[in-house]
């Protein structure tokens, strides 16, 4: 098992139980106590943690999410997605997130990142984020949608429009090679836009059940979009749609 993956074992384990051990961990894990070890000191070093003897325990506010953030639907296709698209990101890079349970496991699979700044305007991933010594963290203002946790408006807009951003995550209610990118809210589409025409290189992750589908509101042409990450589950005919507008496609 990469690394990637057992810090995301370990994540889960803290937010559910508040505490974990060594050895349990090893056994579940099928790795050396060592290695356990030394991937908690690692989370401790990023102030996520604070080790006992024998296991560890939870700190900060990336354990005091909403619910919703903590038992997402389609949890381990969207763990997927996430450890792909963290491997885009280099230590240094401007990253923007918007809100979304996808984007949120990408911005938890940049533990062991260095140097960023990080964009967003969605609330539940500054909070995760914000315990971290080495991020620059840039939050939006905005009003705040208790649907999606994210801050959108003229406030919002207007903070983006000085800014540049080297790689931007995007979640979505759908994906489609006519429709372009949507969701079910048009003033956080708006939002969205505002944060994507920032960016050099534009990512969409997203699940399968997401592609192919037309939500409300469109945030932008499928033109802005430089790659979609997905799991394996996607229906042929729109990923070939997108391949064909010129959408590079990775299914984990």
């Amino acid at each position: 098992m990469r690394r990637a993956e057992r810090i995301s074992v370990i994540v889960e384990r803290l937010s559910g139980d508040g505490a974990i051990g060594v050895a349990d961990l090893a056994t579940e894990l099928r790795v050396s106590a060592a290695t356990i070890r030394r991937d908690l000191q690692l989370l401790e070093d990023q102030r996520m943690l604070r080790r006992t003897h024998g296991g560890a325990v939870a700190e900060g506010v990336l354990y005091e999410l909403p619910i919703r953030y903590k038992a997402a639907r389609r949890h381990d296709e969207k763990k997927r997605i996430a450890i792909e698209a963290a491997s885009r990101v280099d230590d240094g890079a401007v990253v923007g997130f918007t809100g979304g349970t996808t984007t949120t496991e990408v911005a938890r699979a940049l533990f062991d990142r260095r140097g960023l700044t990080i964009v967003t305007n969605a609330l539940n991933i500054a909070g995760e984020l914000a315990i971290r010594a080495d991020i620059k963290l840039v939050v939006t203002g905005g009003t705040a949608r208790p649907e999606s946790y994210e801050l959108v408006g003229p406030l919002a807009e207007q903070a983006l429009s000085d800014l540049n951003i080297d790689l931007a995550f995007v979640g979505v209610d759908g994906i489609d090679a006519d429709a372009g990118l949507t969701t079910h809210h048009e003033v956080e589409a708006h939002t969205n836009r505002a944060l994507i025409e920032r960016a050099r290189r534009v990512i969409v992750v997203t699940d399968s059940t997401k592609v192919g589908r037309v939500a409300f509101a469109r945030i932008c042409p499928i033109e802005a979009v430089h790659e979609l990450i997905t799991d394996d589950g996607a229906p042929t005919l729109p990923l070939r749609a997108l391949s064909q507008a010129g959408v590079t496609i990775e299914t984990v």
